[in-house]
């Protein structure tokens, strides 16, 4: 399918639009006489979370994009500058920040897309980061590096950063961990969230990463949810129906005529159309439709998939392209819609009509109100939408940041508070105290072996089988192969039947690690060679037993530190999903410091013989007075009193 072509729009400027950087800062001084709260949006796109941040009452007046058709779009909707600047550059950093710093700007906001780096890259940052040194001059950095440093050197009241929730969810989570620390380091209190977009009013699937972090330590409380869906139709029942391919007389000028709204979110939606324009529905065009894809798209319903089409309706591969094709289900909410649609809009089926969404309704969709329209020809009207932050998400993250500042309630600790409590109580801890001794000890080797052999951590374990897996299992030295008569040594000494099976699998592991005596020494295990040792064991060596002081930190999330961090927070990271709000959770303890490390071990060892499911032991937790539990303020409290 090819990108819809049809009427080029071109919007002229909004009425306070600014050329200059003089004509913005004096734009600025006006707005801030009259107590506006003024904020700059960069990686801005066509503006649906600056649209969102003004309906809470933060007026956008600096846009930056390097999308020429986003820019001019954003620079039809709002006030003062709308520019096409390449923020990969130290001079468009600066430029930003300065400009921020002259007029007043309190609030920045943006989503810099986040790429994956090289283990020497987190290595040199994670350095950095640590140091508390930054460089505003470092030409190689990623585009969040440049969105921190117009932070770091602009230092504006709040700030809000939006992305795809992968940039957080993976194995050391390095981008958000160093984030969280970095901003910490500059005063401000962070909280993060995958937020389902949903539950903002917004008629779709779709998740993003938001992340709030207001100057002075200022706590941010997220907006209450919804809690009813805006179904797709609710959303775009009231629309005309239109052919797919039909362009409406007039060119751009063209429309639809339009009925009215019938539900509350229709109504929403229209809300700033002008009166003269009530009767009228703008860019509401898509694609043409081939016959073949009609006849596909009338046979199907919400629940079709593709490789159930008839072999002559499917023109793409039905074992490569499974859901190729989809319905919209119009009781659901929509698919979430991405930049894609621009190329293809098969996965966005009409409920009822034989075609694909139209731009208009796309936007319903990322809660654009009606009377907001895109620069361009449809195919950048739609790769615009698919962009967006959805209005509606925009409007209630910037409501939470008035309310803050408006509370002016401070956050009591942030994860440098946290790590740095955590990894002091671990280092004084002695060995002979912990329930999982061999983390503390430090070697890869041994802790393999504890992990087979021993299985669920007890004080039992740790005091009488702990000691003889260190007396008897000799750590071969880095190279070397491990002799084929040790296994029989440590049948000799383990002889009790229930170790007869875990013995076998240490000889199995005894036999990978000599496939490659080198490779359980490397910084980052190879999954490959260690069929044997499951991944959380794999995850367990290398952040306990790191073998350098660059190494990565991975972040564990076994179902005791998920207990823990939900206590220790006050929120629900247990029963939500743990790749999301459980991650989140032990990073927000962790950050990217020179604690992090027995921080987490820490975690592990308090999740295990002190924040237990049943009559934990709140008074030897170093987080007690910390914890935001009822039940342990209350244990405290009568501790105290007794």
């Amino acid at each position: 399918m090819n990108q819809v072509v049809g009427p080029v729009v071109k919007l002229p400027k909004h009425p306070n639009h600014c050329t200059t950087a003089n004509e913005l800062v004096e734009y600025c001084k006006a707005r801030k006489k009259d107590g506006v709260l003024l904020g700059a949006d960069l990686f801005a796109g066509a503006g649906g979370l600056s649209y969102g941040l003004g309906e809470a009452g933060i007026e956008i007046v600096i846009g930056v994009d390097h999308y020429n058709h986003a820019v001019d779009t954003h620079a039809a909707h709002f006030p003062g500058l709308s520019v096409d600047w390449d923020l990969s550059t130290p001079e468009s950093v600066a430029r930003v920040a300065n400009l921020m710093m002259e007029c007043g700007i309190e609030v920045l906001a943006g989503g810099p897309p986040c790429q994956p780096f090289s283990q020497a890259g987190r290595n040199i940052i994670r350095h950095l980061v640590q140091q508390g040194l930054r460089d505003p001059k470092d030409a190689r950095r990623d585009l969040w590096r440049a969105y921190l440093e117009v932070v770091q050197l602009a230092k504006p009241t709040a700030v809000i950063m939006e992305n795809v929730p992968q940039m957080a969810l993976d194995g050391e989570m390095f981008i958000i961990r160093s984030m969280i620390e970095e901003l910490e380091q500059l005063g401000y209190s962070v909280e993060e969230r995958v937020v389902d977009t949903w539950r903002y009013g917004v008629p779709q699937f779709r998740q993003r990463l938001i992340l709030v972090a207001i100057k002075d330590g200022i706590k941010f409380t997220w907006p209450k949810e919804r809690e009813t869906k805006v179904t797709l139709w609710n959303a775009i029942g009231d629309m005309p129906p239109v052919e797919g391919g039909e362009r409406p007389e007039g060119g751009a000028d063209g429309f639809a005529v339009y009925e009215g709204p019938k539900t509350e979110f229709q109504k929403y939606i229209r809300r700033h159309v002008r009166p003269e324009h009530s009767k009228r529905l703008y860019d509401h065009i898509t694609r043409p439709v081939r016959e073949d894809d009609r006849q596909a798209f009338e046979m199907m319903t919400p629940d079709t998939k593709y490789s159930e089409l008839p072999e002559h309706l499917r023109r793409y591969r039905s074992d490569i392209f499974s859901d190729k094709y989809k319905k919209l289900d119009e009781n659901d909410l929509c698919r979430t819609i991405t930049a894609h649609i621009a190329k293809d809009g098969y996965a966005f089926i009409h409920p009822r009509q034989p075609r694909t969404l139209t731009v208009r309704e796309a936007a319903r969709v990322q809660t654009f109100p009606d009377s907001f329209r895109f620069s361009g020809p449809p195919s950048a009207a739609f790769k615009q939408i698919g962009n967006a932050v959805p209005v509606r998400l925009g409007e209630a993250v910037g409501q939470g940041i008035v309310d803050a500042l408006e509370r002016h309630e401070l956050k009591e600790f942030g994860a440098i508070e946290y790590s740095e409590v955590l990894a002091n109580w671990y280092r004084e801890l002695p060995i002979g105290e912990t329930i999982m001794p061999w983390v503390k000890a430090g070697n890869r080797w041994k802790l393999a072996i504890a992990e087979i052999l021993i299985g669920k951590p007890t004080r039992i374990s740790a005091t009488q089988i702990w000691p003889l897996i260190d007396q008897v299992f000799e750590t071969p030295v880095p190279g070397e192969k491990v002799s084929s008569a040790a296994i029989e040594m440590y049948r000799a000494f383990f002889t009790w039947k229930k170790f007869e099976r875990r013995l076998d699998k240490i000889e199995q592991f005894i036999a990978e690690y000599n496939q490659d005596p080198n490779a359980l020494w490397a910084p980052e295990i190879d999954r490959g060679q260690f069929r044997s040792l499951n991944n959380a064991i794999l995850e367990l060596m290398e952040l306990a037993c790191p073998v350098d002081a660059d190494s990565g930190i991975p972040v564990l999330i076994p179902k005791g530190i998920l207990r823990l961090t939900s206590r220790v927070e006050g929120v629900d990271s247990e029963s939500r999903n743990k790749q999301t709000e459980g991650r989140l959770s032990v990073a927000r303890m962790l950050g990217m410091n020179a604690n992090s490390r027995d921080a987490h071990k820490a975690m592990i060892e308090i999740a295990q013989s002190v924040c237990t499911p049943v009559e934990p032991a709140c008074f030897r937790c170093p987080l007690a007075k910390m914890c935001a539990s009822a039940e342990v303020k209350a244990t405290l409290e009568l501790g105290l009193e007794a």
